[in-house]
């Protein structure tokens, strides 16, 4: 679910979370545009007839750009959004499967593997979707959906890596197909806004809590769930990291500063390299009873360069699906919910960012239509499909893509500049080894804080939305889980409007899915009496 990112205020939400299902408002053209024919709004068009291969190609012309605004505004959405070459691999290549095993093969985590695995996905389709759907629009794995599958799916007994991305290639299939037969729109129309809103507030809370768990800004405690540092107090250099990434982020944000997010990480890292040569402060390990332990180590990566940065990528984690082997352990209701799960944050993100991105760049005519707009569902649909079979999670379109509409990005070919960057990216991969938690999860604090402000738009003042938003977005981070948040959503949701004699209005659909969770919350006590 996705989130999730924008490092500009350009970007409204993030990029790849359910944050980005609330659709812009539509920004309404003077001209009509051609739905797959891919003309632009009478007002972004020039007279200026297209001169040039890539002009003619991409309409660049037509849509009032030039190749230089184009290749610039590739280059920012690419800045602004790269971000995920690091966090990726932290969120899903730091987590073993029930089997021991971590995503690429191996007992220990290979985050370059993942981490060339996730610029090779995101490359190839932002390429397809510039060239195929001609969309200034770039796609890469989807914060919040990644982290679902790592810390909701993965443990479930029996589950390995392989499996999970098998469960994320159906999710994908059945998208492609709901798309293709029109289906998409009702299931989309099933979820009440309110739950969708609440189901990305949610997520950015348990997103945020990650962020500040894993950087041990917060660790366990004797006595109480959680506590600050790891005495009640902030120490250690790794916490200074941490701090100091996090203000940079936000004072980079504040200030409109294209790609905030991956220089405050690519500062927090060089800062850890430089402290970590200095003062050998080695891996993180809790303290003893005898004072032996390494409370103020690095809580993942230790950040020193051990290896040359520029090698042939690795890529372990493609082709390693399972989706028998999925369906096996989780059960098929288990299963069934978690496609749904998937499916709903796909559902919810596309179209609010595909709207987003449009309004921006004056692609929406006065009916509402964007150019192409089924080619760009499908392509974005073909992303989950890519993403499990590639090993690095759902892929889903990212709205940092409207900081290189900001910059002047109209055409597809901006989505090409942002695909071949990162296809460059993957021989740089091994660089992900040098970046620790605290310099990348200060991210995932801001994911967080970008999700949450969406909780303005729920009227709490109406109890049948209130009480199932309420569950929905505390129980995501209480929990431990996005699956249980969205469930108790879900029934509270339809158990209110059939109490107050509102039972048609629920869509049939919600029922179904209610059902679901019931049965999915009951799952251990229904096995042990069938078993």
């Amino acid at each position: 679910m996705q989130s999730d990112l924008p490092s500009s205020p350009s970007s409204p939400s993030p990029s790849s979370s359910p944050s980005d299902a609330r659709p812009a408002a539509a920004a309404v053209g003077s001209g009509s545009a051609d739905r797959e024919g891919g003309t632009a709004p009478a007002s972004t068009a020039t007279a200026t007839a297209p001169r040039g291969g890539l002009d003619r190609f991409f309409g660049i012309s037509d849509r009032g750009s030039s190749v230089s605004r184009e290749i610039r505004g590739g280059l920012v959405t690419f800045f602004s959004m790269c971000y995920i070459v690091v966090l990726n691999p932290l969120i899903i290549g730091t987590v073993p499967d029930s089997t021991g095993q971590y995503l690429g093969g191996g007992a220990e985590p290979n985050l370059p593997a993942v981490a060339a695995g996730t610029a090779l996905i995101a490359g190839l389709l932002s390429i397809v979707m510039g060239t195929w759907a001609k969309f200034p629009l770039a796609l890469a794995a989807g914060l919040g959906l990644n982290a679902y599958v790592a810390y909701s799916v993965v443990p479930l007994p029996g589950m390995t890596w392989g499996g999970a991305m098998g469960l994320v290639l159906l999710e994908g299939v059945i998208v492609l197909l709901l798309v293709l037969t029109g289906f998409r729109k009702a299931v989309f129309d099933a979820v009440p806004p309110f739950l969708k809103t609440a189901i990305a507030v949610g997520i950015g809370l348990f997103i945020a809590f990650l962020g500040l768990y894993n950087a041990k800004f917060v660790t366990t405690a004797t006595g109480t769930p959680v506590q600050l540092g790891n005495d009640g107090s902030l120490t250690g250099w790794p916490t200074f990291v941490f701090v100091t990434g996090l203000l940079l982020m936000f004072v980079l944000w504040v200030r409109k500063v294209p790609g905030a997010i991956l220089i405050s990480i690519v500062f927090a890292t060089v800062l850890a390299i430089v402290l970590e040569s200095a003062l050998k402060l080695g891996a993180f390990a809790p303290a003893g009873p005898e004072g032996e332990g390494n409370p103020g180590g690095w809580a993942m990566n230790v950040p020193s360069i051990s290896e040359f940065p520029i090698q042939v990528p690795d890529f372990a984690t493609l082709f390693t699906v399972d989706p028998i082997g999925g369906i096996t352990a989780a059960g098929a209701i288990g299963a069934t919910v978690i496609v749904f799960s998937l499916l709903l944050a796909d559902f919810f993100d596309t179209m609010g960012t595909m709207v987003g991105v449009a309004s921006g760049a004056g692609l929406v005519d006065e009916t509402g239509d964007i150019p192409r707009s089924q080619r760009i569902l499908v392509v974005d649909s073909v992303g989950a499909i890519a993403g499990g079979l590639g090993g690095v999670s759902s892929n889903t379109s990212f709205v940092e893509s409207t900081s290189g509409v900001a910059e002047g990005a109209r055409t597809g070919l901006s989505s090409v500049v942002v695909g071949i960057t990162f296809l460059l990216t993957t021989f740089l991969s091994p660089l992900v080894a040098l970046v620790p938690y605290e310099a990348a999860t200060p991210a995932l604090v801001m994911v967080g804080f970008l999700m949450m402000t969406q909780v303005t738009d729920i009227d709490f003042t109406d109890v049948e939305i209130a009480v199932p938003a309420f569950l929905t977005i505390i129980l995501m981070p209480f929990a431990y889980s996005i699956t249980v948040g969205m469930g108790a959503g879900f029934i509270m949701f339809v158990l209110i409007r059939v109490i107050r004699g509102r039972a048609k209005d629920v869509h049939w659909l919600m029922y179904l899915v209610a059902a679901l969770f019931v049965v999915y919350f009951l799952r251990g006590g229904i096995e042990s009496l069938l078993l």
